[in-house]
């Protein structure tokens, strides 16, 4: 969940009023949001890298405001204001315009941006006034899209400009670093892109940008008709067109690996801002040229209708509401609402609130308008009674023997490699009823485990410098693939006991099992019949020649017991015995 910094005596002032801290954190509250700190930059810094370095930091008061990850129109002062107005009916909600002029500013994408960022949306806001803490915000919120929406600048990259200071129509190409000659912002000589990768390769914000297209045989680069480069999109822009509190008109430029995430982007920040236009709200269009001629006006700033239930809605919040009152409670949500025909309301999405997907979305903004707290708790009309999964109540029955006769439980990861369940244990991979991870990112994680007792073998190798006897127990699923299973697959919950000390100690493993299987109440049956549990004599290539049994209860095998043969121990890089017990426990429910 991103959090914004806003300065809490100017949202007091854009709000027309002063709150205190429990006013403020309610009214957050009853919008959806979350007052998470009440702090200062001399705070932050002194909290961050100690008071020393807080010299000549602001002490003005900040919230920190967690705000939910998919309203983008929050992430900036200006449309927190906005919504939190509209939601107190302050202000009715603002109709957001984009105009075409008729010498229409135009970008033209070449074919060879198909390389490296393959779209592009742009938007100019004009006559523009703009004090420091607007420009403050303005950059902030460019940022926390970036971050957020723009996944670090991979998906999304926002570039803003001067529009006095350069001329159209554009041009968004991509060229090889050596062909790239531009001054960066705030840099006093020219660079090319090669030298601008070597200039920024430390740079504490710019580094992390860097190999989203260090290694592309071109770099995406937008310029002007005379040849002025705006910008290197993810990385830099130029200084020759950098905004300035005297900037006028404002040209914002917006390249992507995602079209609708760009779109996204640019309708967040012309609506936020467009305040500040003298035409209040008014965006003006720019024609975007792509390679195959394809012409089409961004930002568009469409609004759309979605037609719900009155009645669906309420029933899903769980109020009573008539259709009248629904519609009140959508427009403080700043979705803009009229009933028809009775039951259905006709509900206009404004171009901020890219967050309305489905229906569900507008009766969660519903309840919000309503206020969470104000929804009576009841009982639900189908009687039912909660308990506790058997399969877990017996787990957590096996887990409290476990620990009671001195083991330490480990949790150890459900994914391993190849190796782990075949090679060091003996086996042939291909005899191994495993599921396969189709693109592992790590030699680690490229199958589901088939047993326990890898996982415990490498905590035991982890936790070498501890005093022995170590006695460790696992109960968790191993996942085996079955053709009979809807998916392929199911799930074995099993437990696993392993005992490692300077001596094999069989009979102590064997212990822990009589324990176990007293406990189940399944009784030891020496003839070896199939009225309780016996042992049978098993080679397997884990275990020690003569030292391994099948543990068979009921005349079904549901285990193994036996002392680990010295080649998977060293193949763990363990060097003393290890004896190893591993059962089935879903039988005995």
């Amino acid at each position: 969940m991103p959090t914004v910094n806003v300065k809490r005596d100017l949202l007091f002032k854009a709000l027309g009023k002063t709150y205190t801290d429990d006013e403020f954190q309610k009214l957050c509250f009853a919008f959806g949001l979350e007052l998470d700190e009440v702090t200062s930059e001399q705070q932050m810094i002194a909290k961050e890298q100690g008071i020393e370095q807080t010299q000549g930091a602001s002490d003005e008061i900040l919230y920190k405001i967690d705000i939910p990850a998919n309203r983008y129109d929050l992430l900036c002062l200006e449309g927190l204001a906005t919504g939190l107005l509209v939601f107190l009916e302050k202000i009715p909600i603002p109709f957001y315009k984009a105009v075409k002029p008729k010498n229409v500013q135009r970008i033209e994408m070449k074919k060879a941006c198909l390389q490296v960022r393959g779209h592009i949306v742009a938007a100019v806001l004009r006559n523009v006034t703009i004090t420091q803490s607007a420009y403050d915000n303005f950059i902030d919120l460019q940022d926390k899209l970036h971050q957020n929406i723009g996944r670090k600048r991979s998906l999304v990259s926002i570039g803003t400009h001067d529009l006095d200071t350069i001329e159209g129509p554009f041009t968004y190409d991509a060229k090889p670093p050596k062909d790239i000659r531009f001054k960066p912002l705030n840099q006093d000589k020219e660079y090319t892109g090669e030298e601008i990768m070597d200039l920024y390769a430390h740079h504490a914000q710019l580094k992390q940008y860097l190999p989203i297209i260090k290694d592309s045989p071109v770099y995406p680069i937008i310029y002007d008709k005379n040849g002025v480069v705006l910008s290197l999109p993810p990385i830099i822009n130029g200084d020759h067109s950098k905004i300035t509190l005297n900037t006028k008109n404002i040209f914002i430029e917006c390249t992507a690996t995602d079209l609708t995430k760009a779109k996204i982007a640019v309708d967040t920040i012309v609506c936020a801002f467009s305040e500040y236009c003298s035409s209040k709200y008014e965006v003006e269009i720019v024609e975007v040229i792509y390679p195959d001629n394809k012409k089409f006006d961004s930002p568009d700033l469409k609004y759309r209708v979605e037609k719900i239930s009155s009645k669906r809605a309420t029933n899903y919040v769980g109020i009573n509401q008539s259709p009248e009152q629904v519609a009140k409670l959508l427009t403080k949500m700043s979705l803009k609402t009229e009933v028809k025909d009775g039951d259905e309301l006709h509900v206009q999405v404004s171009p901020t609130r890219h967050d309305i997907i489905h229906a569900c979305d507008i009766y969660e903004d519903v309840a919000i308008g309503y206020g969470y707290n104000n929804i009576k708790k009841t009982i639900p009309k189908t009687p039912c009674i909660g308990k506790e999964f058997p399969l877990n109540k017996l787990t957590d029955q096996l887990r409290e023997t476990m620990a009671n006769a001195g083991f330490t439980e480990a949790l150890t990861f459900s994914l391993c490699s190849r190796e782990d369940i075949a090679d060091k244990l003996g086996h042939d991979i291909k005899h191994v009823p495993a599921v396969h991870i189709s693109n592992p990112k790590t030699l680690e994680f490229q199958v589901g485990r088939t047993t326990l007792l890898p996982g415990l073998l490498k905590t035991i190798v982890a936790n070498r410098k501890m005093p022995l006897p170590m006695k460790l127990f696992e109960i968790s699923d191993v996942i085996l693939r079955d053709p009979k299973a809807e998916v392929g697959a199911r799930n074995e919950r099993r437990l696993c006991v392993v005992y490692y000390n300077k001596m094999a100690r069989f009979e102590f493993v064997h212990g822990v099992l009589d324990r176990i299987m007293h406990i189940l109440e399944v009784p030891w049956h020496s003839n070896k019949d199939n009225k309780g549990y016996h042992l049978r004599p098993l080679e397997d290539p884990t275990f020690f020649p003569h030292r391994c049994g099948e543990i068979v209860a009921y005349g079904n095998v549901i285990g193994k017991i036996g002392t680990l043969h010295p080649d998977v121990l060293t193949k763990f890089g363990l060097t003393i015995p290890c004896t190893s017990l591993e059962i089935n426990i879903e039988p005995f429910l």
